[in-house]
C-alpha cells in the first residue's frame, strides 16, 4: 500500500509541473518572400505573391511536434507586367474570384538531418487539394533589437499546375507550346513569436 501511494504521489508531482506551451509564431511579410518561376518558351518567367500570412505552432524541444498554416492571396500575384498579371487572375489561371486563396496547413513534420524536416500537408490551389511534402530547412532562432524572438524557415518545391486544373497553354508554330508545366515555388519565412501565447492565424 505504502509503495502505490508513493507512486501516485510522485505521479502528481510530474503532472503538476508546468508545461511548456508551442511558442506561437507569426510570419513577418516583410522579411519573407513566396516567388516562384516557370518556362515561357526557352527562359523562365519569375514571380512574387506579395500578400500572405500565416502561423507556426513551434515546439524549441520537439520540431517534429509543431504546426504550419499558411495562406496566400492568390490576387496579390505579381510578376512584373499588369497585363500579364491581370490573364493569371482570370479563369484561365487562378480564378481568383472564385478560388481567393492558395493554402498549405501540415499534418506530420520529420527529422531528416540537422535542421532540416520533411513537412508534409494538404495543399490547396484554384480548389484543388493534395498532399505534399515539403523539404524545409530551419535556419534558426534570434532576438530582434526590439526585444522580440524571430526565427527563419526556407523550402523550395517543384509543383504540376495541371495537378490543380491550370491547363491554360498555346501552341508554337515550330511545335511545342508556350508554357511549361512544371512550377518551381520558393519559400523564405521570418517569423516573430507572439507575447499571447493562445494567439491563432487568421
Amino acid at each position: 500500500m505504502k509503495r502505490v501511494l508513493l507512486t501516485a504521489v510522485a505521479l502528481s508531482s510530474i503532472l503538476s509541473l508546468p508545461v511548456q506551451a508551442a511558442e506561437v509564431h507569426k510570419i513577418d511579410p516583410t522579411h519573407s518572400e513566396v516567388s516562384f518561376q516557370i518556362r515561357h518558351m526557352v527562359t523562365q518567367v519569375r514571380g512574387n505573391f506579395n500578400e500572405y500570412e500565416g502561423v507556426i505552432h513551434l515546439d524549441p524541444a520537439n520540431l517534429e511536434g509543431s504546426k504550419v498554416d499558411l495562406k496566400i492571396k492568390a490576387a496579390s500575384i505579381d510578376t512584373n507586367l499588369a497585363d500579364r498579371d491581370k490573364h493569371l487572375r482570370a479563369p484561365d489561371f487562378f480564378d481568383v474570384e472564385k478560388y481567393p486563396e492558395i493554402t498549405f496547413r501540415s499534418t506530420k513534420i520529420k527529422k531528416t538531418g540537422k535542421d532540416t524536416y520533411d513537412v508534409t500537408g494538404n495543399f490547396t490551389m484554384r480548389g484543388v487539394t493534395k498532399q505534399i511534402t515539403l523539404p524545409v530547412t530551419y535556419l534558426g532562432s534570434a532576438k530582434d533589437p526590439w526585444g522580440g524572438q524571430r526565427a527563419g524557415f526556407e523550402t523550395s518545391t517543384t509543383l504540376d499546375r495541371k495537378d490543380y486544373g491550370i491547363n491554360w497553354n498555346t501552341a508554337l508554330d515550330n511545335g511545342g507550346v508556350i508554357l511549361g508545366d512544371d512550377v518551381k515555388v520558393s519559400i523564405n519565412l521570418e517569423t516573430i513569436q507572439q507575447k499571447d501565447a493562445n494567439a491563432k492565424g487568421k
